[in-house]
Protein backbone atom coordinates (compact mmCIF):
# COMPACT_ATOMS: atom_id res chain seq x y z
CA UNK A 1 0.00 0.00 0.00
CA UNK A 2 1.61 3.50 -1.10
CA UNK A 3 0.28 6.87 0.16
CA UNK A 4 -0.93 7.78 3.61
CA UNK A 5 -4.13 8.72 5.08
CA UNK A 6 -3.66 12.62 5.58
CA UNK A 7 -6.53 13.61 7.91
CA UNK A 8 -5.38 12.08 11.19
CA UNK A 9 -3.26 13.43 13.78
CA UNK A 10 -0.23 12.10 14.21
CA UNK A 11 2.92 12.34 17.17
CA UNK A 12 5.60 14.84 15.76
CA UNK A 13 8.12 15.49 19.11
CA UNK A 14 7.66 15.05 22.56
CA UNK A 15 6.43 18.28 24.45
CA UNK A 16 10.06 18.55 26.05
CA UNK A 17 11.77 18.42 22.77
CA UNK A 18 10.01 21.72 21.05
CA UNK A 19 10.30 25.26 22.66
CA UNK A 20 11.03 28.40 21.43
CA UNK A 21 14.12 27.14 19.20
CA UNK A 22 12.44 25.95 15.72
CA UNK A 23 12.42 22.37 15.41
CA UNK A 24 12.83 20.34 12.06
CA UNK A 25 10.61 17.14 11.68
CA UNK A 26 9.48 15.16 8.47
CA UNK A 27 5.88 13.42 8.22
CA UNK A 28 4.15 11.72 5.44
CA UNK A 29 7.01 13.12 3.36
CA UNK A 30 6.30 16.30 4.45
CA UNK A 31 8.64 18.67 6.23
CA UNK A 32 7.28 20.23 9.35
CA UNK A 33 9.08 22.91 11.52
CA UNK A 34 8.09 23.27 14.88
CA UNK A 35 8.44 25.72 17.90
CA UNK A 36 6.55 27.77 21.15
CA UNK A 37 5.06 31.59 21.08
CA UNK A 38 6.33 33.38 23.77
CA UNK A 39 3.14 31.82 25.94
CA UNK A 40 4.18 28.26 25.25
CA UNK A 41 1.96 27.44 22.62
CA UNK A 42 2.94 25.22 19.78
CA UNK A 43 3.14 25.88 16.21
CA UNK A 44 3.47 23.36 13.32
CA UNK A 45 4.43 25.16 9.82
CA UNK A 46 5.80 24.41 6.18
CA UNK A 47 9.37 24.29 6.68
CA UNK A 48 10.24 25.82 3.67
CA UNK A 49 10.29 29.37 2.60
CA UNK A 50 8.28 30.52 -0.40
CA UNK A 51 11.07 32.68 -1.96
CA UNK A 52 14.34 29.87 -2.27
CA UNK A 53 12.66 27.26 0.10
CA UNK A 54 15.42 27.27 2.76
CA UNK A 55 14.17 25.04 5.54
CA UNK A 56 12.29 27.74 7.91
CA UNK A 57 14.28 25.96 10.98
CA UNK A 58 17.44 27.00 9.92
CA UNK A 59 15.75 30.49 10.95
CA UNK A 60 14.95 32.02 14.62
CA UNK A 61 11.44 32.17 16.65
CA UNK A 62 11.04 36.48 16.73
CA UNK A 63 7.98 36.59 19.07
CA UNK A 64 4.99 34.68 17.91
CA UNK A 65 6.48 34.24 14.49
CA UNK A 66 9.38 32.72 12.65
CA UNK A 67 11.99 34.32 10.67
CA UNK A 68 13.76 33.01 7.50
CA UNK A 69 17.42 32.70 7.59
CA UNK A 70 18.80 33.67 4.20
CA UNK A 71 16.58 36.90 3.36
CA UNK A 72 14.16 37.66 6.98
CA UNK A 73 10.99 37.06 5.30
CA UNK A 74 9.01 36.44 8.61
CA UNK A 75 5.54 34.42 9.03
CA UNK A 76 3.19 34.22 11.85
CA UNK A 77 1.57 31.32 13.37
CA UNK A 78 -0.95 30.74 10.75
CA UNK A 79 2.19 30.94 7.64
CA UNK A 80 0.88 34.33 6.47
CA UNK A 81 4.04 36.47 6.22
CA UNK A 82 4.29 39.45 8.06
CA UNK A 83 7.54 41.12 7.40
CA UNK A 84 9.34 41.14 3.98
CA UNK A 85 12.35 43.45 5.07
CA UNK A 86 14.19 43.81 1.32
CA UNK A 87 10.86 44.52 -0.23
CA UNK A 88 8.78 47.71 -0.22
CA UNK A 89 5.77 45.62 0.22
CA UNK A 90 4.82 42.43 1.46
CA UNK A 91 4.03 39.73 -1.89
CA UNK A 92 0.69 38.51 -1.52
CA UNK A 93 1.59 35.03 -1.97
CA UNK A 94 4.23 34.73 0.75
CA UNK A 95 3.04 32.33 2.36
CA UNK A 96 3.27 28.75 3.88
CA UNK A 97 1.32 25.97 5.25
CA UNK A 98 0.14 25.83 9.13
CA UNK A 99 -0.61 23.00 10.51
CA UNK A 100 -3.37 21.89 12.93
CA UNK A 101 -0.81 21.11 16.48
CA UNK A 102 -1.76 20.00 20.00
CA UNK A 103 -0.32 19.16 23.00
CA UNK A 104 -1.38 15.92 24.78
CA UNK A 105 -0.40 13.32 27.06
CA UNK A 106 3.67 14.59 26.60
CA UNK A 107 3.34 14.33 22.71
CA UNK A 108 2.96 16.77 20.07
CA UNK A 109 0.21 15.81 17.74
CA UNK A 110 -0.17 17.65 14.02
CA UNK A 111 -2.72 17.28 11.40
CA UNK A 112 -1.55 16.52 8.13
CA UNK A 113 -4.91 17.04 6.42
CA UNK A 114 -7.10 19.18 5.52
CA UNK A 115 -6.97 21.53 8.81
CA UNK A 116 -11.31 21.85 8.57
CA UNK A 117 -11.69 18.88 9.28
CA UNK A 118 -9.64 18.43 12.46
CA UNK A 119 -11.56 17.57 15.50
CA UNK A 120 -9.58 17.39 19.05
CA UNK A 121 -11.75 14.19 19.94
CA UNK A 122 -9.47 11.93 16.82
CA UNK A 123 -6.82 12.37 19.27
CA UNK A 124 -6.77 8.59 21.12
CA UNK A 125 -8.17 8.89 24.38
CA UNK A 126 -6.12 7.03 27.30
CA UNK A 127 -8.12 5.68 30.03
CA UNK A 128 -7.46 6.51 33.46
CA UNK A 129 -5.39 9.63 32.38
CA UNK A 130 -4.52 11.77 35.18
CA UNK A 131 -6.24 9.05 37.43
CA UNK A 132 -4.60 9.22 40.72
CA UNK A 133 -4.09 5.12 40.80
CA UNK A 134 -2.27 4.75 37.45
CA UNK A 135 0.97 6.37 36.12
CA UNK A 136 1.71 7.36 32.64
CA UNK A 137 5.12 7.53 31.62
CA UNK A 138 7.12 10.01 30.03
CA UNK A 139 7.74 7.90 26.52
CA UNK A 140 10.22 6.89 24.64
CA UNK A 141 11.03 6.57 20.60
CA UNK A 142 13.34 5.11 18.00
CA UNK A 143 13.25 6.00 14.14
CA UNK A 144 12.87 2.73 11.94
CA UNK A 145 14.24 2.06 8.59
CA UNK A 146 10.65 0.70 7.92
CA UNK A 147 7.66 1.55 6.05
CA UNK A 148 5.19 2.20 8.75
CA UNK A 149 2.51 -0.82 8.14
CA UNK A 150 5.10 -3.11 8.71
CA UNK A 151 5.17 -1.42 12.55
CA UNK A 152 1.18 -1.91 12.23
CA UNK A 153 1.13 -5.47 11.15
CA UNK A 154 3.37 -6.05 13.99
CA UNK A 155 1.44 -4.51 16.66
CA UNK A 156 -1.55 -6.42 15.51
CA UNK A 157 0.52 -10.36 16.20
CA UNK A 158 0.74 -11.09 18.94
CA UNK A 159 2.37 -14.37 18.09
CA UNK A 160 5.53 -12.59 17.13
CA UNK A 161 6.45 -12.23 21.36
CA UNK A 162 6.73 -16.08 21.17
CA UNK A 163 9.98 -15.80 18.88
CA UNK A 164 11.17 -12.02 18.77
CA UNK A 165 10.99 -11.35 22.19
CA UNK A 166 11.83 -14.85 24.18
CA UNK A 167 13.46 -13.12 27.35
CA UNK A 168 10.84 -10.81 27.89
CA UNK A 169 7.09 -10.58 26.33
CA UNK A 170 7.41 -13.69 25.17
CA UNK A 171 6.06 -17.18 27.38
CA UNK A 172 4.52 -20.52 27.59
CA UNK A 173 1.22 -20.21 25.36
CA UNK A 174 2.07 -17.59 23.18
CA UNK A 175 2.96 -19.22 20.23
CA UNK A 176 0.16 -21.36 19.71
CA UNK A 177 -2.94 -20.08 21.71
CA UNK A 178 -5.75 -19.18 18.99
CA UNK A 179 -6.80 -15.71 18.78
CA UNK A 180 -9.79 -13.82 18.60
CA UNK A 181 -10.26 -10.98 16.13
CA UNK A 182 -12.90 -8.11 16.20
CA UNK A 183 -13.38 -5.51 13.65
CA UNK A 184 -13.94 -2.17 15.87
CA UNK A 185 -15.58 1.42 14.37
CA UNK A 186 -12.11 2.79 14.03
CA UNK A 187 -9.72 0.00 13.83
CA UNK A 188 -8.90 -3.73 14.76
CA UNK A 189 -8.75 -5.69 18.08
CA UNK A 190 -6.78 -8.85 18.44
CA UNK A 191 -6.72 -10.76 21.38
CA UNK A 192 -6.87 -14.03 23.64
CA UNK A 193 -6.39 -15.39 27.30
CA UNK A 194 -3.64 -17.66 28.24
CA UNK A 195 -4.96 -19.46 31.11
CA UNK A 196 -2.63 -20.90 33.99
CA UNK A 197 0.96 -20.07 32.35
CA UNK A 198 3.63 -18.55 34.31
CA UNK A 199 3.82 -15.49 33.51
CA UNK A 200 6.91 -14.10 30.85
CA UNK A 201 9.95 -12.29 32.10
CA UNK A 202 9.25 -8.86 31.43
CA UNK A 203 6.06 -9.01 33.49
CA UNK A 204 6.93 -11.95 36.48
CA UNK A 205 8.86 -8.99 38.44
CA UNK A 206 5.91 -6.78 38.48
CA UNK A 207 2.73 -9.06 39.07
CA UNK A 208 1.80 -9.13 42.87
CA UNK A 209 1.20 -12.87 42.96
CA UNK A 210 3.11 -16.01 42.68
CA UNK A 211 2.64 -18.96 40.52
CA UNK A 212 0.79 -19.31 37.38
CA UNK A 213 -1.32 -16.43 36.01
CA UNK A 214 -4.75 -16.19 33.09
CA UNK A 215 -2.78 -13.59 30.90
CA UNK A 216 -4.46 -11.41 28.18
CA UNK A 217 -2.83 -10.06 25.22
CA UNK A 218 -4.85 -7.05 23.82
CA UNK A 219 -3.32 -5.97 20.44
CA UNK A 220 -5.73 -2.88 19.07
CA UNK A 221 -5.10 -0.98 16.26
CA UNK A 222 -6.75 2.22 15.28
CA UNK A 223 -6.49 4.36 11.97
CA UNK A 224 -4.70 5.09 10.81
CA UNK A 225 -1.08 4.11 12.92
CA UNK A 226 -2.26 3.90 16.51
CA UNK A 227 -1.69 0.92 18.88
CA UNK A 228 -2.88 0.09 22.28
CA UNK A 229 -1.93 -3.05 24.21
CA UNK A 230 -3.19 -4.10 26.73
CA UNK A 231 -1.39 -6.72 29.12
CA UNK A 232 -3.68 -7.83 31.95
CA UNK A 233 -2.40 -10.62 34.67
CA UNK A 234 -4.96 -12.81 37.16
CA UNK A 235 -4.02 -15.70 39.40
CA UNK A 236 -4.89 -18.93 37.48
CA UNK A 237 -8.61 -19.36 37.57
CA UNK A 238 -9.36 -15.50 38.20
CA UNK A 239 -8.97 -14.78 34.50
CA UNK A 240 -10.63 -15.05 31.12
CA UNK A 241 -13.50 -13.03 29.87
CA UNK A 242 -15.06 -12.36 32.76
CA UNK A 243 -12.59 -10.77 34.41
CA UNK A 244 -13.74 -9.24 37.97
CA UNK A 245 -11.27 -6.94 38.97
CA UNK A 246 -8.98 -6.73 42.50
CA UNK A 247 -6.20 -6.32 44.17
CA UNK A 248 -4.23 -8.62 42.70
CA UNK A 249 -5.12 -7.89 38.68
CA UNK A 250 -1.94 -6.63 37.41
CA UNK A 251 -2.67 -4.35 34.51
CA UNK A 252 -0.25 -2.25 32.10
CA UNK A 253 -1.64 -0.65 28.68
CA UNK A 254 0.94 0.53 26.20
CA UNK A 255 0.13 3.35 23.71
CA UNK A 256 1.81 2.98 20.58
CA UNK A 257 2.23 6.30 17.95
CA UNK A 258 3.64 5.13 14.51
CA UNK A 259 4.01 8.17 12.24
CA UNK A 260 4.93 7.88 8.33
CA UNK A 261 8.40 10.01 7.63
CA UNK A 262 8.27 8.69 3.95
CA UNK A 263 7.87 5.33 2.51
CA UNK A 264 10.99 3.87 4.02
CA UNK A 265 11.13 5.51 7.35
CA UNK A 266 8.93 5.81 10.28
CA UNK A 267 9.07 7.52 13.63
CA UNK A 268 7.82 4.76 16.42
CA UNK A 269 7.01 6.61 19.88
CA UNK A 270 4.94 4.88 22.44
CA UNK A 271 4.26 5.54 26.30
CA UNK A 272 3.54 3.13 28.65
CA UNK A 273 0.33 2.96 31.84
CA UNK A 274 0.72 0.84 34.87
CA UNK A 275 -1.98 0.96 38.04
CA UNK A 276 0.61 -0.63 40.15
CA UNK A 277 3.85 1.02 42.29
CA UNK A 278 3.04 4.41 40.97
CA UNK A 279 5.58 6.18 42.93
CA UNK A 280 8.60 3.83 42.32
CA UNK A 281 11.08 6.14 40.12
CA UNK A 282 13.47 2.80 39.56
CA UNK A 283 10.79 0.49 38.93
CA UNK A 284 9.50 3.01 35.88
CA UNK A 285 12.97 3.27 34.75
CA UNK A 286 13.32 -0.67 34.74
CA UNK A 287 9.71 -0.86 32.92
CA UNK A 288 11.38 1.72 30.18
CA UNK A 289 14.76 0.12 29.56
CA UNK A 290 13.03 -3.25 28.99
CA UNK A 291 10.58 -1.80 26.87
CA UNK A 292 12.87 -0.06 25.16
CA UNK A 293 15.10 -3.18 24.60
CA UNK A 294 12.01 -5.12 23.58
CA UNK A 295 11.16 -2.44 20.75
CA UNK A 296 14.74 -2.63 20.00
CA UNK A 297 14.60 -6.34 18.65
CA UNK A 298 11.45 -5.06 16.77
CA UNK A 299 13.42 -2.72 14.97
CA UNK A 300 15.91 -4.68 14.08
CA UNK A 301 13.62 -7.77 12.67
CA UNK A 302 11.20 -4.81 10.73
CA UNK A 303 13.51 -2.90 9.23
CA UNK A 304 15.25 -6.69 7.61
CA UNK A 305 11.46 -7.31 6.64
CA UNK A 306 10.90 -3.77 4.70
CA UNK A 307 14.43 -4.14 2.93
CA UNK A 308 13.34 -8.30 2.38
CA UNK A 309 9.90 -7.22 0.99
CA UNK A 310 11.38 -4.91 -1.50
CA UNK A 311 13.56 -7.68 -2.99
CA UNK A 312 11.63 -10.10 -2.65
CA UNK A 313 11.60 -12.54 -6.17
CA UNK A 314 8.72 -14.72 -5.31
CA UNK A 315 5.45 -14.14 -3.77
CA UNK A 316 4.99 -13.48 0.14
CA UNK A 317 3.32 -16.67 1.56
CA UNK A 318 0.66 -15.42 4.05
CA UNK A 319 -0.44 -17.06 7.32
CA UNK A 320 -3.50 -17.44 9.31
CA UNK A 321 -1.95 -15.21 12.07
CA UNK A 322 -2.13 -12.42 9.15
CA UNK A 323 -5.78 -12.09 9.15
CA UNK A 324 -6.18 -9.14 11.75
CA UNK A 325 -3.32 -7.32 10.22
CA UNK A 326 -4.86 -7.51 6.87
CA UNK A 327 -8.36 -6.80 7.97
CA UNK A 328 -6.95 -3.35 8.99
CA UNK A 329 -5.37 -2.87 5.96
CA UNK A 330 -8.23 -3.69 4.07
CA UNK A 331 -10.55 -0.94 6.29
CA UNK A 332 -7.44 1.63 5.64
CA UNK A 333 -7.38 1.64 2.50
CA UNK A 334 -11.20 2.56 2.29
CA UNK A 335 -10.67 5.32 4.20
CA UNK A 336 -7.72 6.52 1.86
CA UNK A 337 -9.42 5.87 -1.23
CA UNK A 338 -12.38 7.88 0.41
CA UNK A 339 -9.97 10.75 1.24
CA UNK A 340 -8.88 10.88 -2.44
CA UNK A 341 -12.26 10.62 -3.78
CA UNK A 342 -13.26 13.82 -1.82
CA UNK A 343 -9.95 15.70 -2.45
CA UNK A 344 -10.66 14.91 -5.74
CA UNK A 345 -14.33 16.06 -5.69
CA UNK A 346 -13.14 19.59 -4.34
CA UNK A 347 -10.88 19.87 -6.49
CA UNK A 348 -12.71 19.36 -9.69
CA UNK A 349 -15.87 21.73 -8.18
Amino acid sequence: MTGFLRNAWYAAAFSREVGRAPVARRLLGEAVVLYRTEGGAPVALEDACPHRRLPLSMGRVKGDALECGYHGLTFDCSGRCIDAPTQERIPSHARVRSYPVRDRYGLLFVWMGDPALARDDAIVDIEHHDHPGWRLTEGDCMPVRSHYLWLVDNLLDPSHVAWVHRSSFGGAGTDRTPMQIQELADGVLCSRWMLDQPPPPFYAPLVKFGGHADRLQHYEMRYPAVGINRSVFAPAGQGGPGLQDGPLVYRMASYHFITPVDEDHSVYFWLQHRNTDIDDEDLTRRIAAGARAAFEEDRAVLEAVHQGMKQRATPPTGLLLDAAANRFRKGLAERMAAEEALVAGVAGA
